[in-house]
């Protein structure tokens, strides 16, 4: 077979990396939604704040636990087949949730359907098409695709939180809905399985360097749990999978279900506060995308350390400022410069430490550590507002954790040499 030119392979990869990362964007827009939705569901359903939450905890929850199997779907079914199930999945859940009248149909809606949906459509399918259609830039590439999940919370935030702004829930579900479900004829004509069914190569392998043979078809628990196993037993593996725990612990869980509402109680109305996540966004879409260029150059543990401090310490401060305009405007500069910045170098380790093959379902599993540092900020913070009356503690809670995770991502040593296998 004859090697397609460089620049066809620039072409289909650019195209793979748009319907990805358009997939990545409204994924992250739904999983933002519960944030703008909290205090309409108090108005409207007269469910208290904890209830709430504990539907978004659920869903933030799956999303990360779905992670390191549909890694290994993908490669056992195909990266295309899983988009679509994802996709379908948040579309209809969200649609039939126009319907709900108990707190039990929100869990069910919004916590387990869309939850195992958006799992499939998360960081693990960046990380899956990263390492299948690119030799070389992949940490800037990756940079890209995790900045939607910032530019997902800049495009749709302002527009649910006007959706929302005459107290309805309903207009937000609905354009949830949609949105999902005008993806799937995207991805259905524009995404390839592989560069090989296009007659192409990864973007930036050398000629010379032989097609990678065909994965065997295997079962996908097997290799979920099989790589789990074999990650368990090295250092890295906990040491990346705890710093991420606070990774989620500190972004989506805390600051992207809670802040809304944190500047609501501060008489600051919800379009101005997704306002103020949307100018978050524009600054990680920045900050992740120069993260990922500067992983493919500097030492990526060296990086986080300098993230996850920068974090912890506006997260501290967040609780003892005026919540003016000014104040506010630094904050967000500050937090979302770094939101998600922490993915591309976790990656990178990942896949210095585990190989192109393994390292995504791998990452799928640390990933699972975010989620669930999220889904404790996300229930976590509800509750301490109803026990405090206030979200400061949570907030001063979760700054400390990031300045511990600064100093722990220190003891990760990177041993290219010592991967695990692939079985």
């Amino acid at each position: 077979m004859r090697t397609a030119p460089a620049a066809s392979a620039r072409t289909y990869a650019s195209i793979v990396v748009a319907v990805t990362f358009l997939a990545l964007l409204v994924a992250a827009g739904m999983r933002s939604a519960p944030g703008v939705m909290i205090r309409p569901l108090e108005t409207s359903m007269g469910w208290d704040r904890a209830t709430i939450s504990a539907a978004a905890a659920v869903g933030i929850f799956l999303y990360g636990m779905v992670g390191p199997f549909a890694a290994a779907l993908m490669l056992s079914f195909g990266i295309k087949r899983v988009m679509l199930a994802g996709l379908a999945l948040m579309s209809v859940s969200t649609f039939a949730s126009l319907w709900m009248s108990e707190p039990w149909h929100y869990v069910l809606t919004w916590g387990v359907i869309s939850g195992v949906g958006s799992g499939a459509v998360a960081s693990v399918l960046g990380a899956a098409v990263v390492n299948r259609w690119f030799a070389t830039r992949q940490g800037l590439v990756m940079g890209m695709l995790t900045a939607s999940a910032a530019t997902g919370a800049l495009v749709f935030l302002p527009l649910l939180a006007w959706l929302s702004s005459s107290g309805a829930w309903q207009p937000v579900a609905l354009a949830v809905s949609i949105a999902t479900a005008s993806l799937i004829p995207l991805v259905l004509l524009l995404m390839p399985e592989r560069p090989e069914d296009v007659g192409l190569r990864r973007f930036g392998e050398d000629e010379n360097t032989p097609p990678a043979p065909p994965l065997k078809q295997a079962a996908t628990f097997g290799l979920a749990f099989g790589a789990l196993f074999r990650a368990a037993k090295t250092p890295i593996f906990w040491l990346l999978f705890g710093t991420f725990f606070v990774c989620g612990l500190t972004t989506n869980g805390l600051v992207g279900t809670h802040l809304i509402a944190y500047c609501g109680d501060h008489g600051i109305a919800p379009v101005a506060a997704a306002g103020l996540l949307s100018m978050m966004g524009f600054f990680d879409l920045i900050g992740t995308t120069a993260s990922g260029w500067a992983t493919d150059r500097y030492d990526p543990r060296k990086l986080l350390f300098v993230y996850y401090g920068f974090r912890g310490l506006s997260l501290i401060a967040l609780p003892y400022l005026d919540f003016g305009p000014m104040s506010l405007t630094v904050f967000a500069i500050f937090y979302g410069l770094d939101w998600i910045a922490t993915v591309p170098p976790t990656v990178k380790l990942t896949n210095d430490a585990f190989g192109p093959d393994e390292a995504p379902i791998v990452f799928g599993w640390i990933m699972a550590g975010h989620q669930i540092g999220a889904a404790t900020a996300a229930f976590g913070a509800g509750w301490i507002r109803e026990a405090w009356g206030s979200y400061g503690p949570a907030f001063s809670i979760a700054g400390v954790f990031a300045i511990l995770a600064a100093g722990a991502i220190l003891l990760v040593k990177r041993e290219q040499g010592a991967r695990v296998a692939l079985a």
